[in-house]
């Protein structure tokens, strides 16, 4: 831990609060480091999570099939059941 002393003209600071500051300067400069490493990995999705995303779209897309199938089914029984009404 490297503790270089910045004097004033106003106060001094001791060896422990320039070690303290000095630390805080190289815990700033990591975390600075850390985000731009997270914002690098957040803006290229991994092959991962592509192909985790893809097998959702399938399965959303089935979903979203059946569904349709099935509404077009509830329609298609209540014109059949209404025309028997009418009828009968």
């Amino acid at each position: 831990m490297a503790s270089t002393q910045h004097n004033t003209d106003d106060e001094a600071l001791s060896p422990l609060e320039q070690e303290v500051l000095d630390e805080y300067a190289a815990l700033a400069g990591n975390l600075d480091k850390l985000s731009g490493l997270l914002a690098d990995l957040s803006s290229r999705p991994s092959a991962e999570i592509l192909d985790a995303l893809r097998g959702l779209e399938r399965k959303t897309a089935t979903v979203f099939t059946l569904l349709k199938a099935s509404v077009y089914s509830i329609v298609l029984q209540q014109e059949i059941f209404g025309e028997e009404q009418e009828r009968g």
